[in-house]
């Protein structure tokens, strides 16, 4: 699976962005996907995944203000982000497991990352 991510940007905080990825391969529907974050310095973290049949799991960090879902038919997964704060800031990465179950951690195939900046 290949993993093109898109949509980052500067936003104001309380704003919103949604962010893309485009998958690429035969087996995308069965893949279990997810986001990770980055910021400088610090730590990759874990912020939604998805999987092959649907079922979510958001990060308490972002629960409430971020919606992670996908379309099987155009192998696309998308993270969209409201409320933004000045912490997500971040560079922001599309990840796909070669299994159909949602994990946090234990991800194959990742994208480039997308930055996101939100000022205050």
């Amino acid at each position: 699976v290949q993993l093109q991510a898109s949509g980052g940007g500067l936003v104001q905080a309380g704003g919103s962005l949604r962010l893309t990825c485009a998958a690429s391969g035969r087996t995308f529907s069965s893949n279990a996907v997810g986001w990770f974050r980055q910021a400088p310095g610090g730590e990759r973290e874990f912020i939604a995944g998805i999987s092959g049949s649907g079922n979510t799991d958001v990060a308490d960090s972002v629960k409430g203000r971020f919606t992670i879902s996908r379309d099987n038919a155009k192998k696309m997964l998308y993270l969209q982000m409201n409320s933004l704060k000045p912490e997500d800031s971040a560079h922001y990465y599309c990840a796909a497991r070669k299994y159909t179950l949602i994990s946090r951690s234990g991800y194959d195939f990742w994208g480039q990352g997308t930055l996101v900046t939100v000022s205050s």
